[in-house]
């Protein structure tokens, strides 16, 4: 396999856990915008115990984690209590402190970063998105699912109902953390370094945007969100010299084209976003669309509709 594919297969599936950590909180009505400050942990807890203290693989992945799931179980009492703009303000500022504590940090390296002598492969990266994708699938489908869905659509009337609302939601925002976490984790070991600079707000904004464009009523929403923004800027490597190539020709204007910058990036998912907040508020994929999909219930409607008839 090329080095090419190698690295996108790489950041396709650190991308995908981490969409599926803001999703879990997400999916109970809470807006995460501290997505970088979450993965930004778990990171630097891997690079330092891999660095500074020679762990092994299994237990600095697994510590970054765990510390980013313990950080986030922590402060989601006090964070929580937020509502609206004013917990998505909450949670961009904890993204921040930890980006400023790291910052000043000499121990983590400050502005200059750390180096992690642990490499992994493409392969480590994938196994660990299958096997999130599949437990927040599982996740969703069991009685939990159910009641994180329930707090989502009303949650007076979850409360109403005996559901134990703020620890349903402290959960989700602990074990969302800690899939961030992982995440950063395994992004210090595929690419061998971590910086500050990486984990900054816009990466905090990319990720939400996944979730939300994607769909938060399902376990696929966060999957294809993450997909689709990931392999966007590269199908538009070919595509958009070509398109220019074409519209030079017709227009009869000469010159090379020139593959698109990181602006472009910017400009696509800018345009999507806005047509998204206009045509699909709810995401791309929606619980009507996956339940009118699956073949179990498409067999008890025509059914229905037989009889009918």
């Amino acid at each position: 396999m090329s080095g090419y594919w190698i690295g996108l297969i790489t950041i396709l599936s650190i991308n995908v856990i981490f969409a599926y950590g803001i999703f879990l909180a997400v999916a109970t009505g809470q807006l995460n915008l501290g997505g970088a400050g979450f993965q930004a942990l778990g990171a630097y807890a891997a690079a330092y115990l891999a660095m500074e203290m020679d762990q092994p693989l299994f237990v600095t992945i697994a510590s970054g984690m765990i510390v980013a799931g313990v950080i986030g179980f922590a402060i989601s009492f006090p964070i929580l209590r937020l509502k609206g703009v004013y917990l998505v303000l909450g949670t961009f500022a904890f993204a921040e402190v930890v980006a400023g504590l790291i910052l000043n940090s000499d121990a983590l390296g400050g502005a200059t970063g750390l180096p992690v002598p642990t490499f992994i492969d493409w392969d480590v990266p994938a196994i660990a998105a299958v096997i999130v994708a599949v437990g927040v699938f599982w996740l969703m489908s069991t009685r939990f699912g159910l009641v994180v869905r329930s707090v989502h659509d009303d949650e007076v009337v979850a409360d109403l109902m005996g559901v134990n609302v703020r620890m349903v939601r402290v959960c989700a925002f602990a074990l969302g953390a800690a899939l961030a976490g992982l995440s950063g984790a395994l992004y210090a070991h595929a690419y061998s370094f971590v910086e500050i600079q990486v984990f900054n707000a816009s990466l905090s904004i990319y990720v939400l945007l996944y979730v939300l464009l994607g769909g938060a009523q399902t376990a696929w929403g966060p999957l294809f969100g993450a997909a689709f923004f990931t392999l966007l800027p590269e199908a538009l490597r070919d595509t958009l010299p070509a398109l220019k190539e074409a519209v030079f020709g017709a227009l009869g204007i000469e010159g090379a084209a020139t593959p698109p910058d990181e602006s472009w990036r910017f400009v696509i998912l800018g345009v999507a976003t806005v047509l998204m907040m206009i045509f699909r508020p709810e995401g791309l994929i929606t619980r009507t669309m996956v339940e009118r999909l699956r073949p179990l219930n498409r067999a008890p409607r025509a059914a229905r509709a037989e009889a009918a008839e």
